[in-house]
């Protein structure tokens, strides 16, 4: 290859696109060409006299663990190895060429003298691999900042655009904003004409005037309203309120029709992720209608969110809050008065867990307290017309019908104590997967106590187990994680596209990993990263391990999140599969990185466990 050639090809390969044009000169012209047989070591224990960078110009080469002769990893073309053995001064792994393969070689303190140099690529090569995860989700993120930079009027929350006349008075026109919780009305003339009055405009205007309560609100009013368009850009309406000193716009629709109002309030809470206006809507929901106007928000909250580079753990805690707030007034709404004091309604799975971002089927269950007055066919009216109404939220139902429309799953305490004593006597997948799920309940509205008493009861039930344990954990290693002996990809082709399961193959190993270490060690804590921690401070897992798993989940959930956004975007139902295809070149790595991770932690429950006994 000339040298210009050579200089393309190292420039291709991230992190060594970073090299300033004098560095990627000066290892360009270092670089030598070695040709490799099938079979033949590259490196091994001998090594160590003479290291190099190599990097794969057309071939296959394995990483093999010099203890235990195991294959860790496969090297193809555009990738390099081995950096960690040239800044440790040690062989590390030995690699080994499976077929003729042709490498560049770079001398070690070259290679050495340009890490030191280079800041970028010195930073790069001492991170560690759950250090290059969060940098990269967080990379990721980033990018999307420009999408949210796009949005609309119309995505923001508009206040209704009630009015009274004119000649109404202040009192009834204050009473009229009470109730329908108002900070401001809009003042219509006998003229047709728009006018305002706002809490402000009562406060300073009525009171600290002396105004009679029975003038006329057009006494108060401001008139000559600014309008914007509900399809104008939202950053062109704020520059509108900082132009004018206002407050407020009135929004108008292409026939000219007011939407709306939009205030100060309601946009800065927009670009800080209009969380807080919308658990107002919900806490103000008067019924039904207005709280399932009010859920419709929660997407353009995921959005603003994942595009602001807010961790996806971080969205899901939030997105729970708002899921828990919304069920709680469904709840107020639909059941019988006294069923708050006798039950509890729990989400089960990734809700349970804080985990669930996109709505997906339900999930929950109802435990009634042994001593509740409320006759069963009361309740059951109640569960029917709950799971109906969610749906109709936009809340699938469960494939499992694991809802509390379903008397398996809406039953007295002392019911489901006879059900958890199934799941774990039994020993079957479905009993031990219905178990998973009730481990992970988080209570949403009623008495708390009752969940916590049965999850008591599980931990008492488990612990007389000798073989629970075991078999509970070996869930974990279900599905094959998706990663090839020569460091591919698995994947399975469905109508004619490429997929790959993050969750059968990434995620779920470590939720139900760390869900089996948490209930073996009564570990309270049922978000998964969460549980992470506490294991690492009960010194379960050390520190470097539960920071990679931590950021392999993270990156798992961040990936997953960008696809189905995109799948939205496209009008594709979301799922949990990935086209790797369709991935970067710094994704492809990262997820490699990461299902890499994912057999580490797999490996440690094999050992912990003794499922390779199994």
């Amino acid at each position: 290859m000339s040298l210009l050639e050579q200089q393309s090809f190292i420039k291709g390969i991230i992190p060594f696109d970073n090299l300033t044009n004098m560095e990627l000169d000066e290892v360009s012209k270092k670089l030598d060409i070695h040709y490799f047989q099938k079979d033949q070591f590259i490196v091994d224990d001998n090594s160590i006299k003479e290291q190099n960078l190599y990097f794969v110009i057309k071939g296959t080469v394995q990483e093999i663990d010099p203890k235990t002769k195991e294959v860790i990893a496969v090297n193809t073309a555009k990738e390099f190895f081995d950096p960690v053995s040239l800044i440790e001064h040690r062989v590390k792994s030995h690699f080994k060429a499976v077929e003729e393969s042709l490498l560049y070689v770079l001398p070690k303190e070259i290679f050495l003298k340009i890490v030191y140099q280079n800041s970028k690529l010195e930073h790069f090569f001492f991170q560690s691999i759950s250090q290059k995860l969060s940098q990269t989700n967080a990379n990721n993120q980033n990018k999307e900042l420009a999408s949210f930079m796009v949005a609309r009027v119309k995505d923001a929350y508009l206040q209704k655009p009630l009015y009274v006349y004119e000649d109404e008075t202040i009192f009834n026109t204050v009473s009229f904003m009470k109730k329908h919780n108002l900070t401001s009305i809009l003042v219509k003339s006998l003229e047709g004409e728009y006018g305002i009055a706002t809490d402000t405009d009562f406060r300073e205007k009525v009171i600290l005037n002396r105004l009679s309560f029975d003038d006329k609100v057009k006494q108060i009013s401001t008139y000559g309203l600014k309008y914007v368009d509900n399809d104008d850009f939202l950053f062109n309406a704020q520059l509108l309120m900082t132009k004018y000193s206002i407050k407020r716009l009135i929004v108008k629709d292409k026939e000219g029709q007011i939407t709306g109002i939009l205030d100060q309030m309601s946009l800065t809470s927009f670009f800080s992720s209009h969380t807080y206006a919308v658990a107002n809507e919900i806490e103000n929901a008067k019924d039904l209608e207005e709280l399932k106007l009010a859920s419709n928000n929660f997407i353009r909250i995921v959005r603003s969110l994942y595009a602001k580079g807010v961790k996806v753990r971080y969205i899901s805690k939030l997105l729970n809050e708002l899921n828990i707030k919304l069920f709680q007034k469904i709840f107020v709404l639909l059941a019988p008065e006294e069923l708050v004091n006798y039950s509890a309604l729990v989400v089960l799975g990734s809700e349970g867990r804080s985990e669930q971002i996109l709505r997906t089927d339900q999930d929950n269950a109802l435990i009634i307290a042994d001593d509740c007055p409320i006759s069963e066919e009361e309740i059951e009216k109640f569960a029917l017309q709950f799971t109906k109404t969610l749906c109709e939220f936009g809340y699938p139902e469960c494939p499992g019908n694991i809802m509390i429309s379903n008397p398996y799953w809406r039953r007295k305490s002392s019911g489901f104590k006879e059900l958890i004593a199934q799941w774990i006597n039994r020993k079957n997948e479905d009993d031990f997967m219905n178990l998973a799920i009730f481990v992970d309940a988080n209570c949403v509205v009623g008495d708390k106590q009752l969940i916590d008493d049965l999850k008591e009861y599980v931990y008492s039930k488990v612990d007389r187990s000798a073989v629970f344990f075991t078999t509970f954990a070996s869930f974990a290693l279900l599905f094959a994680t998706p990663l090839g002996i020569f460091n591919d990809f698995i994947v399975e082709k469905k109508d004619k596209v490429t997929e790959l399961d993050l969750k059968k193959g990434g995620i779920f190993p470590i939720v139900h990993g760390m869900r089996a270490l948490s209930l073996e060690y009564h570990i309270k804590e049922n978000n998964t990263v969460d549980r992470i921690k506490e294991l690492n401070n009960q010194g379960i897992i050390d520190k470097e391990s539960a920071s990679e798993y931590i950021e392999a989940f993270n990156f798992l959930l961040t990936l997953r999140l960008k696809t189905r956004l995109n799948k939205l975007d496209m009008g594709i139902v979301p799922n949990n599969c990935v086209d790797p295809n369709e991935l970067s070149t710094m994704d492809k790595d990262m997820l490699k990185d990461t299902l890499k991770i994912v057999n580490k932690f797999k490996k440690f429950l094999t050992y912990h466990y003794k499922l390779n006994y199994v």
